[in-house]
């Protein structure tokens, strides 16, 4: 999919006096975006992992959509993360514009964040969503050296955030650096592999993806991990919206006192 594709939504919406009315949500980071915009009347249809929107229809997961379901609520927008689970043809019985929002940046969560103001008419509101956001990043906090991080998505099989994944930004933008090797999302790895790179930070999420994991520092191999160990919540740091620039915030701050702590 085109990284342009939200700025080109944002040309050609620009000129239509017809906002989206009834919007089906399937990308469920962008849940957070159409709060900020205060569009939630706009929102008819939900995946059953947002909990904004309680009076919002359920359609099934991102991954499993209920196409009769969507059908039956006559969406005028859909707002995808990507054609992976919703095809074309899917898209097709619908009958709605398409919003695909999957920003891999915090300056693309701004961007397509833009890109949705224009789609529901909400412009000012997306303004004053991008300037708040830009004067968090104005708190960071610079560090006297980069920290080595590793993000752990799950424990078993051991997947690691790559370049594509959005918690490279919000690690470096903290001030930190993803040791991750490759230019995928999620990158299957091992423990030697992650000893041998030695991390001062190795940060682990819970939630869907990795559900109960043992800590990693009771975890075989990784015991012998000389690292500063930090436990997230997965919805929060996988999903690429406002609370994105928070976390790079949490991290900043959590960076600069690991590495005080070590002086």
């Amino acid at each position: 999919m085109s990284r342009w594709l939200p700025v080109l939504l944002l040309l050609l919406f620009s000129t239509n006096a017809l906002a989206a009315k009834r919007v089906v949500v399937l990308a469920p980071a962008a849940a957070d975006i159409l709060v900020r915009l205060q569009a939630e009347n706009r929102v008819v249809g939900v995946t059953r992992s947002v909990d904004a929107f309680p009076a919002a229809t359920r359609v099934g997961s991102h991954i499993r959509p209920n196409l009769e379901i969507i059908r039956s609520l006559r969406p005028d927008l859909l707002i995808l993360s990507s054609n992976r689970f919703f095809s074309a043809a899917m898209a097709a019985a619908v009958d709605a514009e398409l919003f695909y929002y999957h920003p891999q940046t915090l300056e693309e969560v701004l961007q397509q964040s833009a890109a949705l103001a224009a789609v529901l008419d909400r412009r000012a509101a997306g303004q004053v969503l991008i300037e708040e956001q830009r004067r968090k990043l104005e708190k960071i906090k610079r560090l006297p050296r980069a920290p080595d991080v590793i993000y752990e998505v799950s424990a078993m099989p051991l997947m690691l955030a790559g370049q594509k994944n959005i918690v490279r930004d919000i690690i470096e933008q903290a001030g930190g650096r993803l040791l991750t090797p490759g230019d995928r999302k999620l990158v299957r790895f091992n423990a030697e592999g992650i000893l041998a790179r030695q991390p001062r930070i190795y940060i682990y999420q819970v939630g869907p993806m990795n559900r109960n994991p043992t800590p990693p520092a009771e975890r075989g191999p990784l015991r012998s991990l000389k690292a500063t160990i930090l436990q997230v919540d997965e919805l929060q740091f996988s999903r690429a919206n406002t609370g994105s620039f928070d976390n790079v915030l949490m991290l900043n701050r959590f960076f600069l006192k690991t590495l005080s702590d070590s002086e």
